[in-house]
């Protein structure tokens, strides 16, 4: 059965200020059993927390993130220089999932890179495999771009077959595209999906501001930017058929996800998104089959 957890890049300030474990104690207090490791330093004192949380809390370390090749001022290790160390790390969590937050923003130049990376991606997904670890790639609106009329999305897929995907139904929503029919487009191929809502806001009473100076530009900046990040069952998106949809697709993880929360705290957006969930009937999509005590 699928299980819906939280994408942890939302917590990565809590994190940082009282550490992993006190960061999962609050999640777990809200209701959420699972997490996705992102933009967290692998360190040994996060890495230690992690396996703490696992032990003491029943939290499930859904996945772990990786790039191909590093960054700089990234905190995502890379499969080029530490192969080895992401392994002991995804063991010692009992994690068997890998995922790949974008592909290099070089790579979104032309065709050939996009295929480069492709297969650069499927070497490391084949040598992953040996030791029981599947690699995904997740999506944002950038891979509904098309080249010789195919999405790059469908480019990566088809010149990676070792890698399955995470599919992101907000940046889906964003690329034009349906987030019920790309999650059944790619199923038996996705692991996870991120539950994540489009809404479109309200115009800033600044930009009628604008439009009263004459600053008619300056208003359709502001026009063009509505389009928001929301808690789940606060925007526009159809999740009573897209949680379904990813159940389905053969989905372990549903991961709630929010970019910006203007202006409220992660632990509100969380705690919204859950009670929406439950509401929607997927209470049993949070539980544990094993049960722990703090």
């Amino acid at each position: 059965m699928a299980t819906i957890g939280v994408q942890a890049m939302m917590l990565k300030d809590s994190f940082a200020d009282v550490g992993a474990f006190e960061t999962l104690r609050k999640v777990s207090a809200i209701g959420y059993n699972a997490v996705e490791i992102s933009q967290i330093p692998m360190t040994p004192e996060n890495v230690g927390e992690l396996d703490r949380s696992r032990t003491e809390l029943g939290m499930d370390i859904a996945a772990l993130s990786v790039n191909i090749e590093g960054r700089k001022g990234m905190p995502v290790e890379s499969l080029a220089d530490n192969f080895d160390k992401i392994v002991d790390d995804a063991k010692r969590l009992d994690s068997s999932l890998l995922r790949i937050g974008m592909l290099p923003f070089g790579a979104m130049r032309s065709l050939d890179s996009v295929v480069e990376f492709a297969k650069q991606a499927n070497g490391y997904a084949e040598r992953l495999q040996e030791h029981g670890i599947s690699l995904y790639y997740h999506n944002h609106h950038i891979e509904f771009a098309k080249f010789d009329g195919k999405y790059m999305l469908d480019i990566i897929a088809g010149n990676s077959p070792a890698m399955g995907m995470e599919i992101d139904v907000h940046w889906v929503q964003r690329g034009g595209l349906d987030p019920v029919r790309t999650v059944e487009k790619y199923a038996g191929k996705t692991a996870m999906v991120h539950l994540k809502d489009y809404r479109i806001g309200q115009l800033p009473e600044s930009s009628f501001g604008l439009l009263e100076k004459g600053d008619f530009p300056g208003f359709m900046a502001e026009f063009r930017n509505v389009v928001q990040f929301a808690e789940v069952g606060e925007g526009n998106l159809d999740f009573p058929s897209i949680v379904p949809a990813a159940v389905a697709a053969g989905a372990r993880y549903l991961l709630v996800e929010q970019d910006e929360l203007y202006g409220r705290t992660v632990w509100d957006a969380l705690q919204t998104s859950y009670d929406n969930l439950v509401a929607m009937g997927h209470a049993d999509l949070f539980q544990n089959s094993t049960s722990f005590s703090s």
